[in-house]
């Protein structure tokens, strides 16, 4: 189903748009959190924090992977929102011929420097082999995961959401199945999570691309079309290369928080995989917001229609504070019980960290969902350098934070340095989002003249 986002008032069209994205991803967080629960519970908190440990590293990957996404979705959206078919069949085979390109140098680096990566954030040696398996098995379905997140993007860029809601329905079934199979009833431990997302990652990435290719025949027709657009590509990687960016260097971050937690054993280590396991579903159900506003911004600019995208934004506003509340109950109230879906209770060490985690920093999504909803219109707009530029304070805060406050607090200081950098973020995507809609307002008047 194609969805015109640039007619209905936004408190209509975003709703309905976005549930099915919001499910989507929900379930896409849920078999990767089914993964760490049954690591956990069943080949035991070491295995869980082998493949938490590696986790930053997945998270750099799939940086790449999400970026070919949003320049995917932003190039596509404006050729949808224009009335450019043809444009929009170019657009698809150049993304997908670049991604797959890019996937095959990700999969050679990942498997030949996997353990050299997890040694640069001084893994613990206990853990160490296991991470290295679980990352080697990971790194092969690499072009599983790019191939579907291209598709994904391009879906959403012709206002359907819900497609991709059926395969990973599926796909999430699937790798919760093949996990109990492999880790609980088979005993492969840490590779048998890896092989059960590979398998479920790989056939929801197939079916994607063969309903998209007839999807694409049935709206843009039959007519052949260059397989790789030059002028496109560019256009695609002025979006995506800035989103990798962006992404890569809160992932840098984030190994640089890892090596701060690896410093204090195991159990840390295992507590902060599930906490942060659960932090990383809520942020993306923010993020699947922010992607709407992205694409809603790209195709009411290329109707020509800017005058609509703050609209778009109150509403994207009002929808995260309502989406982020349930996480704030859940996870400060309740995270004794979230982090008992990882671990069992003997590992009351671990479990206390996980709490703490969540406990600081779940309060903040209130402010967190406000930059999400300004990068998506950011990036929709393609102002990409101040999407970038709202990154670094927070990578930097983050980590300046965590050495200054751990070697007093702890691991607990680890966590209080979060709140820092998200501050300092937020405020700096406001400016720029202000700036985006002036620029606009002032083109706009300039064209009534």
């Amino acid at each position: 189903m194609v969805t015109d986002l640039t007619k209905e008032h936004p408190d209509k069209t975003l709703w309905r748009f976005l549930l099915p994205m919001m499910f989507s991803v929900a379930f896409q967080q849920i078999y990767n959190i089914a993964d760490s629960m049954i690591a956990g519970r069943f080949a035991g908190e070491d295995a869980l924090a082998a493949v938490g440990a590696s986790y930053p590293i997945t998270v750099i990957f799939m940086a790449f992977a999400v970026g070919m996404n949003l320049g995917a979705s932003v190039i596509v959206s404006r050729l949808f929102g224009a009335g450019d078919r043809k444009g929009v069949k170019r657009a698809v085979t150049t993304a997908f011929a670049s991604s797959l390109s890019l996937a095959v140098i990700l999969t050679v680096y990942g498997y030949f420097f996997c353990r050299n990566m997890m040694e640069w954030i001084h893994t613990p040696q206990n853990i160490m082999q296991d991470g290295v398996l679980y990352l080697k098995i990971y790194v092969f379905g690499l072009i599983f995961l790019m191939l579907y997140n291209v598709c994904t993007g391009i879906f959403t860029a012709l206002g359907d959401s819900r497609t991709p809601l059926w395969f990973l329905l599926g796909s999430s079934a699937g790798n919760i199945v093949l996990d109990l199979l492999f880790v609980a009833k088979l005993h492969w431990g840490v590779a048998g999570v890896a092989w059960a997302t590979f398998i479920a990652q790989g056939i929801s990435a197939v079916l994607a691309l063969v309903t998209l290719l007839a999807r694409l025949q049935k709206f843009a027709g039959t007519e052949r079309v260059p397989l790789f657009d030059r002028k496109l590509f560019v256009q695609i990687l002025a979006i995506a290369v800035p989103s990798i960016l962006q992404q890569s260097v809160l992932s840098v971050g984030n190994l640089f928080v890892q090596d701060i937690v690896n410093r204090y054993g195991s159990a840390v280590v295992a507590g902060y995989s599930g906490a942060i396991k659960l932090n990383t579903f809520a942020i993306n159900i923010f993020m699947t917001l922010g992607s709407c506003l992205s694409s809603y911004t790209a195709q009411n600019i290329g109707a020509g229609k800017q005058e609509r995208i703050p609209m778009g934004f109150r509403t994207g506003l009002k929808l995260s504070e309502l989406t982020a509340l349930p996480f704030v109950v859940l996870y400060f109230g309740l995270g004794q019980q979230m982090m008992g879906l990882f671990l069992n209770a003997e590992s009351s060490a671990a479990i206390h960290a996980g709490v703490m985690f969540l406990r600081i920093v779940s309060p903040w999504y209130f402010m967190i969902v406000v930059k999400l909803m300004t990068d998506g219109i950011i990036r929709g707009s393609g102002a990409m350098i101040y999407f970038v530029i709202a990154t670094i304070p927070d990578l930097i805060l983050r980590i300046g934070f965590a050495l200054m406050l751990s070697p007093r607090f702890g691991s607990t200081g680890i966590w209080m340095a979060w709140p820092f950098g998200w501050i300092a973020a937020t405020v700096l995507t406001i400016i720029f989002y202000r700036k985006v809609k002036n620029g606009y307002r002032m083109r706009n008047a300039a064209g009534q003249k």
